[in-house]
């Protein structure tokens, strides 16, 4: 199987995770979109969808799903039972590394406003230990340098990504060569420099199931703590 077919197996296995008739949580990039499309096909199943980035949202609407506000949503009590979204790296504690999209900021909010988190990926996202995928961090502008220094002072090699604009009008820097031994605890500290947005860190608040695609066909992982 070629790495779009197992996008498409694994997004279609997303599918039995839903609750019927309620909203769900859609992240962003590429194996999101084939679950767009797959939940195209079946947009009678839900209430409709809160979005992570405008791309997911302009690709929800075309299939005839309606995307709702998030503060709305908060706002009214209404639940969003899952969030699906895929990842750049995960490891076996279900901790991520996402924003290769640059959407990360958007993610981590609706992730946090969900649920449960499913994570969608294929078996060569697994990792032992993240960060061998650069690290995405969104920054305010004027907070770049600085930012990028204190990244540097970890042992990180910060990259700005050239011509790239958040949703939120802020940079990404790439970070490479990072160590990250405790992402729980890393997380924890870059998101507390002025100046940063959020870090790609998906550590604190984990994915409670993995979706994994493989030629073999798709495996189901849970968190223990989500069992």
């Amino acid at each position: 199987m070629d790495q779009d077919q197992l996008k498409k197996a694994v997004a279609h296995a997303a599918l039995d995770e839903l609750v019927d008739g309620s909203l769900v949580g859609v992240g962003s990039g590429s194996t999101v979109g084939f679950f767009i499309e797959e939940l195209g096909d079946r947009r009678d199943r839900v209430a409709g969808a809160v979005s992570s980035s405008e791309k997911s949202s302009a690709l929800l609407r075309q299939r005839g799903i309606e995307v709702f506000d998030l503060n709305a949503v908060v706002a009214a009590g209404r639940p969003i039972p899952v969030y699906v979204d895929g990842a750049d790296e995960i490891d076996g504690g279900f901790r991520m590394i996402k924003g290769g999209g640059g959407a990360l900021t958007r993610e981590k909010i609706v992730a946090a406003a969900s649920r449960r988190f499913v994570c969608i990926v294929d078996r060569s996202k697994l990792v032992d230990r993240l960060g061998r995928f650069p690290l995405p961090v969104e920054v305010i502008p004027m907070a770049r340098e600085l930012v990028a220094s204190r990244l540097r002072g970890l042992g990180g090699q910060p990259v700005e990504r050239v011509g790239f604009i958040t949703d939120n009008g802020n940079l990404i820097l790439d970070v490479a060569g990072l160590a990250i031994d405790d992402p729980v605890a890393m997380e924890s500290e870059i998101n507390q420099w002025p100046g940063v947005v959020t870090v790609g860190l998906f550590a604190g608040r984990p994915a409670d199931m993995v979706l994994i695609a493989s030629a073999e066909g798709v495996e189901r992982r849970t968190a223990p703590s989500a069992a």
